[in-house]
């Protein structure tokens, strides 16, 4: 799927993933490839994404993710 992770300095991330675990503010869940659409908040936690490569972890404060299509955007406060 892709995924692209921006904060107001800059795009930390921008690239396919395997699946990303995010810090929700109602709990932390995990998304994969076909996720249902979904649009929620988030608090302070850490991303964590799974890629070809490997596993990469962003520590943010707050945010939003969305989910549609098979891309996933979130705009975090690092």
């Amino acid at each position: 799927m892709k995924l692209t992770i921006v904060t107001p300095e800059k795009t930390i991330y921008d690239g396919e993933a395997i699946s990303v675990a995010v810090p929700g503010t109602k709990g932390a869940f995990e998304v994969l490839d076909n996720h249902a659409p979904i649009i929620s908040s988030l608090q302070n936690g850490v991303i964590t994404v799974k890629t070809d490569e490997g596993v990469q972890e962003y520590p943010i404060c707050s945010g939003f993710i969305e989910v549609a299509r098979n891309t996933v955007s979130i705009c975090a406060e690092e």
